[in-house]
């Protein structure tokens, strides 16, 4: 399944479902087939994001200082893994475009 968000003030997005998925709980919605961000609540969904990408971050970077203590022979984590900022940035994008404009975002 994809999801496909839609709003008036950007073109749609579409992402894949576990992607989707994720971004959707992150924010506190549930990954129903369709649904909506009203403009009231995106900002609360955009620090509900980037809170998110901050814990993410912070855990990869604890953990690679965790690494440096360790052996050499240990793993490296792989720097080609797609990131949440990655992912969430288009959606962050969408959502403050629509708030500045007054329109929800739905999929």
């Amino acid at each position: 399944m994809l999801f496909k968000f839609k709003s008036r003030s950007t073109a749609d997005l579409i992402m894949l479902e576990p992607n989707g998925r994720q971004l959707l709980e992150i924010i506190g919605k549930s990954p129903d087939p369709h649904g909506i961000v009203t403009a009231a609540q995106i900002p609360a969904a955009i620090q509900a994001l980037q809170d998110a990408i901050a814990a993410e971050e912070a855990a990869q970077q604890a953990h690679a200082d965790e690494g440096d203590e360790a052996d050499e022979g240990g793993q490296e984590p792989r720097s080609d893994a797609v990131r949440l900022r990655q992912r969430a940035t288009p959606f962050i994008d969408m959502l403050r475009r629509s708030a500045a404009e007054g329109h929800d975002v739905v999929w």
